[in-house]
């Protein structure tokens, strides 16, 4: 099996950046090659935009989702979008490492989500989740959170950790 580990976090001395050289580890003992991703040693560039294709379909607008598609079918991502892409191709399973920050994943993991699983790349029209075009691979989440069990609870400030999680559980890694 061919992992990929997304990490997304600031400091390598975090328990997150822990939890990542942990699970290299582990899979790599158990036989598997693992590839990681750590977004923020390599400064990946959160922020969806032109610059994310080599050449635009309609220049009298931009609309970031019909100029995926036109990139995927002609092969128009930007360097740093198709090695991430390539990467995921490769990976029969995927784990997302990342603290829980504010409720959601930190804005650089959202932008590698928003750029890399692109229109026509990672989903389109009639083709996601159980039916979708990475059907047959594996995806985990890795969270750390600053809250306490109690915090994630139904009577707790959070909610329930499940409803927090929901999102990213069910669009990204599905």
């Amino acid at each position: 099996m061919r992992a990929l580990i997304v990490h997304a976090h600031p400091e390598p001395q975090s328990f997150n950046a822990a939890l990542t050289i942990e699970a290299v580890a582990a899979l790599q003992a158990a036989g598997h090659s693992v590839e990681v991703s750590d977004l923020y040693t390599q400064r990946f560039n959160p922020v969806a935009g032109r610059r994310d294709f080599q050449n635009i379909a309609d220049p009298g607008i931009f609309h970031y989702q019909a100029e995926q598609l036109h990139a995927a079918r002609g092969g128009g991502f930007a360097a740093d979008l198709r090695r991430e892409q390539e990467r995921l191709l490769q990976a029969d399973l995927l784990i997302l490492q990342f603290p829980l920050w504010w409720g959601g994943v930190p804005a650089i993991l959202k932008g590698w989500i928003d750029r890399v699983l692109a229109y026509g790349f990672a989903y389109v029209d009639g083709a996601r989740f159980e039916s979708g075009l990475f059907k047959g691979k594996h995806a985990l989440l890795g969270v750390t959170t600053g809250g306490t069990a109690a915090r994630f609870s139904a009577a707790g400030g959070y909610g329930e950790i499940d409803l927090v999680l929901r999102p990213i559980q069910h669009l990204a890694v599905c």
